[in-house]
């Protein structure tokens, strides 16, 4: 039985380029889990405890001013749909990696362990969008189409600033020429997002290729805070190192934004 009597500190990074809102790419520091997701493991997806999980999302409500049943989450599925909600949601989620709303205490939320979680704001039209995007979502346009999302609530986007928070670096991700391959035939372009690795094999920046495609979506300002999941097990899950050291399972990061 997991009581929350006495909650830990958790660990919130933020951007100033969405100062003004509430908002935070959690750390796994402060969480109820043990084990492989030892901190803030945010997935009910995942093998932790049922309980554990519910507390760590409870106090994650808490840091966001809000009750655990304001916290939207969605099914993510690596796909480019998007919901817009206006109340919370219960069971079953909709299979979605995108999220938009425009109704003030709504916390809208995704879930990472090495993809990009991305939140997105238009203060002036007073909408907010949050995506989950790894290579898949973000080849097929998750990000484009959560911004379409926004738009049609009244966003512009020549407003919307938009932030990728901690996720794989390109020194951590070394992939195969077939998947480099997937990248060329969509634009010749993409390549300069591949550099040689140290195994001879490409290594792919993803967060460089999510800054192009929200820049050439027309955003004001879109920025990535810079901190690789990978590289740093304390503070972050990542499915890739936990692949690479044989656990059976890892914890999901989660990052929030509301109005």
């Amino acid at each position: 039985m997991i009581t929350d009597t006495m909650p830990a500190a958790l660990e919130i990074l933020t951007s100033p380029a969405l100062s003004g809102l509430r908002h935070g790419f959690f750390t796994r520091k402060g969480g109820a889990s043990s084990g492989v997701f030892s901190g803030l493991n945010c997935g009910h997806a995942s093998s932790d405890q049922t309980q554990a999980v519910s507390v760590n999302r409870a106090r994650v409500a808490h840091a966001m001013g809000a009750e655990p049943e304001a916290l939207i989450g969605i099914s993510q599925v690596h796909s480019a749909r998007v919901v817009t909600v206006t109340e919370p949601l219960s069971p079953p989620l909709p299979e979605a990696d995108g999220v938009v709303t425009d109704r003030p205490g709504l916390v809208l939320s995704v879930l990472t362990a090495d993809c990009q979680p991305v939140l997105f704001a238009d203060r002036k039209a007073g909408v907010i969008g949050a995506a989950h995007a790894g290579w898949r979502g973000a080849i097929d346009g998750v990000l484009e189409a959560t911004i379409a999302a926004m738009t049609e609530l009244g966003a512009k986007r020549d407003q919307i600033t938009a932030v990728i928070g901690p996720c794989i670096s390109q020194a951590a991700y070394e992939v195969g020429e077939e998947f480099m391959e997937q990248f060329v035939i969509e634009d010749m372009a993409y390549s300069r997002f591949f550099s040689g690795g140290p195994n001879g094999r490409p290594m792919f920046n993803l967060p460089a290729f999510g800054l192009q495609c929200l820049r050439d979506a027309g955003v004001a300002e879109a920025e990535w805070v810079g901190r690789c999941t990978y590289a740093e097990p304390e503070r972050f899950f990542s499915y890739r190192r936990t692949t690479h050291a044989g656990e059976v399972d890892y914890g999901r990061l989660i990052s929030t934004i509301r109005l």
